[in-house]
Formats: C-alpha cells, structure tokens, sequence
C-alpha cells in the first residue's frame, strides 16, 4: 500500500489530482477512528493527513474555533477546557465499539461523519455547529465553504452538505466550529 502524508493543503491537492488523472481510489485518514465504519475499503493508496493539525485560530470571545482537519479531539476539549467552553454536539469516541482503540479522533473525522453524542436530540448535530471548511475537491482543486460566523448566508451551506458525506464529496483540511460555553453544573 502506498501512503501519502501532505503536509499542507496543496499537497492534498497534488495527490488528489494525481489519483483523479489516474483513476486510482484512495482511502481517507486523519487519526484512524472511523475506518471500522461501512465496508471496508480495497484500495492501494493512502491519503494519511496526519500532519494537517493544530489549532489555528480560537476566538474565546466569540465562541468559534478553527483547526487543521486531523487535529486530535483531546487537543480541541483542552483548549476548550481551558476557557471553560465545550463542543455542544459531543463528539462520541467509538473506538471502543469500532475496534480502533490505537487511534484517534479528530474534528474532521467527525465532521465527515457527521457524529454526534447523546445531545444531539436537545442541541443539534455536528453539522448545526460546522461554520466553513476549507478542503480539496474530487479534482484536487482547493476550495473554501462558510466562514467564520454564525451568520453566513451567501450561497448554498456547503458545511450541511460535506458534514456525513464521509469525504466522497471533498476532503476536508480545515474547519470551523462553533462553540459553547460549559454548563456550570452536571447531572445524571
């Protein structure tokens, strides 16, 4: 199997239109948590974007966040700890219940999937919190959707559209969501 590991969104974009131009599949993978979800694919080439993390922007204040497509879950909830904030939707881990234990999740991961907690019902999916992407088509073209506000209304909602689609329709390398403040008190 060949891997592939861009260190940047044009990078994405070469591989992209090198596996389009030679009609090669290849799988997606940011930390590998959801690869036990569906079939399971036969493919030769690997698309790792491991290297596409990190928080990018993080606007406390105003209650959005924007990070690299493979950036770990925990590293999102610690920045968010911190500032006593949390991801409304929360994001399930199911490596337990997928057989993937020795990976991680990641926010594009589960905004592909569009993968949401017991919240869900009462606060809304992930997509309800997605605000714009920036990502590669099936052409390797890089493209950005939505923006960095919760009112954004030109054009189609791309992010409602690429949120569950599992990247047939693009893959993701930058997103941002928006945020919430944590509940002063829990119970069960």
């Amino acid at each position: 199997m060949t891997a592939f590991r861009p260190a940047d969104a044009a990078q994405v974009g070469e591989v992209v239109a090198w596996a389009t131009a030679e009609e090669q599949p290849v799988e997606i993978v940011g930390g590998g948590s959801k690869r036990g979800l569906g079939r399971p694919m036969q493919v030769e080439h690997l698309l790792d974007l491991s290297a596409l993390s990190g928080i990018r922007e993080y606007e406390a204040a105003e209650l959005v966040l924007t990070a690299a497509a493979a950036t770990p879950l925990a590293e999102i909830e610690a920045a968010l700890d911190a500032s006593r904030q949390i991801m409304n939707f929360e994001p399930a881990d199911w490596r337990g219940l997928l057989g993937t234990e020795a990976s991680r999740p990641t926010i594009g991961g589960v905004l592909s999937c569009n993968l949401s907690g017991p919240r869900r019902v009462r606060v809304g999916a992930a997509r309800d919190f997605f605000l714009g992407f920036q990502g590669v088509n099936g052409r390797g073209e890089l493209y950005k959707a939505g923006g960095k506000v919760v009112k954004n209304v030109t054009g189609y909602d791309l992010c409602k559209l690429v949120a569950g689609a599992y990247g047939t329709l693009g893959v993701l390398t930058e997103v941002t969501i928006r945020v919430g403040p944590r509940p002063e008190t829990a119970r069960t």
